[in-house]
């Protein structure tokens, strides 16, 4: 099991504070893979607020006391407001990943209602997108970093979350049709699954029973980038944990990701990022 966690002043303990619109006080990761299961139960909830992002596999949610699960695939999040008890469970065997941030302050409900997270809403579509992840990964970095002015930035990159999914849910770019809805969640959850294998978009879409250039128009018009941009940009973001929490060589990293030559994977990794995987270590290091 992968876990990366950050808390304000390394306080585990939720708290409502109003001394601010808004305050972020954790945030962090997990990714399941050979533990078999990840409970979590809070009957009484938590003083804050909670926002989970499911970004791979699937969770199972257990809201009002229900003991049937409400099942949530990736490309979907979570809110849990303060007191409202908390109920979820991650399976290994569904390669469950998922993002999370705790949050109070004092507007926090009009915030949330204007970037279009209704008062009764608790499971919001908001699509697959590795931005997601790299926001959640820098709020855990400024968590952990402590840097000047990181309380500050931390509240930006919330708001760049709250801001995305409210893009999400009004602009018309969501398929209308429960088939290609479906066929387009399953795009995304075998290229979750497979993007560090040789995927060849053409294959997948003749598959499927699909043209190439009506599944590619279609999944561009669902997430906002093509089938290859969306692969390359996982296979990025898991590049750059993999350079963060570990001490494989760049080659070593460039196979687990699916890259075979070396060299392509520093150049893509560069064009994608701005420095290449060695450059963006020693920054990291420093």
């Amino acid at each position: 099991m992968y876990i990366n966690s950050a808390y304000l002043n390394n306080s585990l303990i939720d708290f409502k504070d109003k001394s601010k619109p808004l305050i972020v006080g954790s945030c962090g990761t997990y990714h399941l893979y050979t533990r078999p299961r990840l409970p979590t139960h809070r009957p009484r909830g938590r003083l804050d607020f909670q926002l989970l992002y499911v970004a791979g596999g699937k969770a199972h949610f257990y809201f009002d006391g229900s003991e049937k699960d409400t099942v949530v695939s990736a490309g979907h999040m979570v809110i849990y407001r303060p007191k409202e008890p908390q109920r979820y469970i991650y399976y290994g065997t569904e390669q469950t990943e998922v993002y999370w941030v705790h949050f109070t302050g004092s507007n926090v409900k009009n915030l949330l209602r204007n970037y279009g997270i209704a008062d009764d809403m608790r499971v919001i579509h908001t699509g697959s997108s590795p931005e997601y992840e790299r926001i959640f990964k820098q709020m855990i970095q400024e968590l952990q970093r402590c840097q000047a002015d990181y309380k500050e930035m931390l509240v930006i990159l919330l708001q760049q979350i709250f801001i995305s999914v409210h893009r999400y849910l009004t602009t018309e770019h969501k398929l209308k049709n429960d088939y290609l809805d479906a066929e387009m969640e399953a795009a995304l959850e075998y290229f979750n699954e497979h993007y560090n294998t040789e995927l060849c978009i053409e294959e997948y879409a003749r598959s499927k029973g699909m043209s190439v250039s009506w599944f590619i128009r279609n999944f561009k018009q669902y997430t906002g980038t093509t089938p290859m941009q969306y692969i390359v940009a996982v296979r990025i973001a898991n590049a750059q944990m993999l350079l963060e929490t570990t001490h494989d060589t760049v080659t070593e990293i460039g196979h687990i990701v699916g890259y075979e030559n070396p060299l392509y994977f520093s150049r893509i990794f560069k064009k994608q990022k701005g420095l290449s995987p060695s450059e963006y270590r020693k920054q990291i290091k420093h």
